[in-house]
């Protein structure tokens, strides 16, 4: 039966009470070896985050002290069991209901269509979350990760088919049937559908590589110039799905490039470097950076970010200390806006 209920997704860029994300876990690595290094960008990422909002770290109990150690002031530590670290897909997306109080949706969440096992631990963090917040849950009823949505908070989503529409996620539903359940629990009038996200994405084309709302109905998408590149192909295919798109208000889309970082391999395996993967906070923005041959590129974002956020104070990290294991900045985070809505958008 379709959800008649009618919630509504803020933007990201919409004020909040805090972010969550999960402390690493060595077993879970691609890269066991490199536990130290991911450890290091995620304490990196918290540090940065927490001097703009305050940050709750969801610990495992043999992880707890690490944690406690390397994270300084406005963190605070939540006990819940987890298999992997990467909140943005596993955690509640926060929503509000028609008289504005916050709640969760919890989405089923299959490891990315069953990469990496076990993934049971994880695919409760949304449901332990909201318990320990005391918050009223919604479940989803679909396999969906949060890093596969992107919304402007009036109303549009932007994802990829090859992500929500991979038949390792919902292989019993259609593209129809995944847009009549995601629309009511977002609060959705219209879904801006892109073929692909970057080339060797392990987790199946999220739109938070390639492209996202910077505010409604301006969208910024990372572009690839040269034609021997994959990502040629995929992002000029984007930017004419965009071009022709209207958003959920009848606007046409202003469209913002930026140019990817140059190809970067790790053991042989293209990375999928993005500065699209960074994360807005209040007053702040959290880009990660690459260094080595992408300096030009990365002076490119730092000033494309100032001049989109004036209000927001851009601070880089590292991104090759994510990066290995398949995600960065925003993907290891989850925003949760503020108990107190303030209507800034229609619900």
């Amino acid at each position: 039966m379709q959800n008649t209920k009618k919630y509504y997704m803020p933007a990201e860029w919409e004020t909040h009470e805090r972010t969550f994300i999960e402390w690493p876990v060595r077993e879970s690595l691609v890269w066991p070896d490199n536990y130290d290094q991911v450890v290091n960008g995620y304490r990196n990422v918290i540090n940065a985050i927490s001097q703009f909002e305050p940050v709750t770290v969801i610990v495992n109990k043999d992880t707890r002290e690490q944690a406690s150690e390397l994270t300084g002031d406005n963190v605070t530590l939540m006990e819940i069991p987890h298999n992997d670290a990467w909140c943005r897909d596993n955690g509640p997306t926060f929503v509000y209901d028609q008289n504005y109080s916050l709640l969760g949706i919890n989405w089923e969440f299959n490891a990315w269509g069953e990469r990496f096992t076990p993934y049971d631990l994880d695919n409760a963090v949304a449901s332990e979350v909201l318990a320990n917040l005391d918050l009223p849950r919604e479940d989803g009823g679909l396999v969906l990760e949060g890093g596969s949505i992107h919304v402007d908070g009036q109303g549009t989503l932007l994802t990829t088919r090859e992500c929500l529409l991979n038949k390792n996620r919902n292989p019993h539903m259609s593209q129809e049937e995944i847009e009549n359940r995601i629309k009511p629990l977002l609060g959705v009038d219209k879904i801006i559908w892109l073929n692909h996200g970057l080339y060797g994405d392990e987790t199946d084309g999220h739109i938070d590589n390639i492209a996202c709302f910077i505010k409604p109905g301006v969208v910024l998408i990372q572009t690839c110039r040269d034609p021997q590149d994959p990502n040629y192909a995929i992002s000029q295919e984007n930017l004419e799905i965009l071009r022709n798109a209207k958003d959920a208000q009848g606007r046409p889309l202003e469209i913002i490039q930026i140019d990817q970082p140059p190809a970067r391999y790790y053991k042989d395996i293209r990375l999928t470097l993005s500065y699209l993967n960074y994360y807005i906070v209040n007053n702040g923005i959290i880009l990660p950076v690459f260094g080595g041959d992408a300096a030009d590129t990365d002076k490119q974002a730092i000033e494309l970010m100032a001049q989109l956020y004036p209000d927001h104070q851009v601070v880089t990290v590292d991104g090759m200390d994510l990066i290995k294991e398949g995600g960065n900045v925003h993907c290891i985070t989850q925003q949760m806006p503020s108990r107190k809505f303030k209507p800034g958008e229609q619900l």
